[in-house]
């Protein structure tokens, strides 16, 4: 009888094929939010200019949101902007209407004023989390302070899965992987009666479990390598678009942690410059962080593979080997810092035990540092696992008891998903 896959509730027990899976892509690489069918929002918060009737487009926008926030419909919004798509990107710039527009809510203060009283992380619940983020801008930003930071090297790191989008039940790459498999099946009819493809068409978790370690990888390959770069990133935006997390039924570039998508624009507004630092792969994020993150291809550090230089029909191509050549993650991660950035972060965030050595890397440099932990405890609006604290022990963002420990040590700020986010969700909930 074939064993189902499930849709892993928010504290499934752990398993050995988990365990495997969570292994296999450690060892492969493991705006805003403007994403077609993406759900519903309230309203968009962006920055609107009377004179020229354009807005300017911010965290958690789309298309509809701003089309009821100045009474257009989004076909007009396409029209007048000349638009192919519902796709728009973080600081783009719209024109909302070809005559006078409605403009935002009056207010009697000057403009700057109104600016200054605005509370950039309105996600926030008050805290500690939230006020160590605001005093430490305001730190190294005032030039009277002496702990004064020049834009240059104020560099912040983010981790990604976990830590800017939901990485549960599984993190996304992986499940990328397994509907690669899947979709490449009818060329590989091998693949019928040979493991571990065997086992990822039938759905037969406990086969997969068996294939260890090594058949994990050998999925990893298959599903990403022995193509061009170009090939890749196609099918990775193309799955973007489609896939949607089997619990919130949502596509998972929706599925982006709004206070963090509010904490990256507060960052970029006073003068930060944001990266991503990810186990995952590399070209697996890049296409998606600009639109989704407003974080361009350049500034992602992530796991990658060897590419090749090759002339196909008389055309330069990189082709995408089936061979490991760097693991951004763990101890890899201040080495990929090092590598890609050149400077060394005064601002670093992630979520799990993969994200420590970061953290104490950028802690370990001179002057004023923030270094922030994403705790998922609300199992409610998002999931709860650990196992610090008593909570579900997982291998996908796995937050050790010692980590805990070590940032209550060293005065990490420990961010409680369900204590310090008013909203978890960029999109509604």
């Amino acid at each position: 009888m074939m064993k189902k896959v499930q849709s892993f509730p928010p504290n499934r027990p752990r398993s050995p094929i988990l365990t495997i899976v969570a292994m296999a892509l450690a060892l492969m690489g493991g705006a805003v939010l403007a994403v077609d069918d993406s759900g519903s929002r309230t309203h968009a918060t962006g920055q609107f200019d009377a004179a020229t009737n354009t807005y300017t487009v911010a965290a958690g926008d789309d298309l509809t949101t701003i089309g009821r926030r100045f009474g257009t419909s989004v076909a007009d919004l396409k029209a007048l902007n000349a638009l192919t798509g519902d796709r728009i990107i973080i600081g783009q710039s719209l024109t909302v209407s070809e005559g006078a527009a409605a403009a935002p809510a009056r207010s009697d203060k000057p403009q700057a004023d109104a600016n200054a009283d605005a509370d950039p992380l309105p996600s926030w619940n008050d805290g500690p989390a939230k006020q160590a983020i605001v005093a430490f801008v305001h730190t190294v930003t005032d030039p009277s302070n002496p702990g004064y930071v020049s834009e240059l090297d104020r560099i912040a790191t983010f981790d990604n899965d976990g830590t800017l989008w939901v990485e549960h039940p599984m993190y996304t790459q992986l499940a990328f992987a397994l509907d690669r498999i899947k979709a490449l099946a009818p060329q590989h009819p091998e693949w019928q009666t040979t493991q571990p493809f065997k086992a990822v068409l039938d759905n037969d978790l406990d086969a997969l479990g068996a294939a260890g370690k090594k058949g994990l990888i050998e999925l990893v390959m298959a599903s990403h390598a022995g193509m061009t770069t170009s090939e890749f990133e196609a099918i990775v935006t193309d799955w973007m678009d489609k896939a949607r997390h089997p619990r919130f039924d949502r596509p998972y570039t929706s599925l982006t942690y709004q206070p963090m998508q509010e904490l990256l624009a507060y960052l970029r507004a006073n003068g930060f410059k944001t990266f991503i630092v990810s186990g995952g792969g590399v070209e697996f994020m890049r296409p998606m962080t600009e639109q989704v993150y407003g974080i361009p291809p350049e500034q992602v550090v992530g796991s990658t593979i060897e590419t090749q230089y090759e002339v196909q029909d008389g055309k330069p191509v990189l082709m995408r080997e089936a061979k490991i050549d760097f693991i951004d993650d763990k101890t890899g991660k201040p080495v990929g810092i090092n590598k890609f950035i050149g400077r060394r972060p005064i601002a670093a965030f992630g979520n799990s035990a993969g994200d420590r050595e970061m953290l104490e890397w950028t802690a370990a440099g001179d002057g004023p540092r923030l270094m922030m932990l994403v705790f998922h405890d609300d199992a409610d609006r998002e999931y709860a696992y650990g196992p610090a604290d008593g909570l579900e022990d997982t291998p996908f963002g796995t937050f050790p008891q010692d980590l805990m420990d070590e940032a209550k040590e060293k005065g990490w700020q420990v961010i409680s998903m369900k204590d310090d986010w008013k909203q978890v969700f960029a999109s509604n909930e």
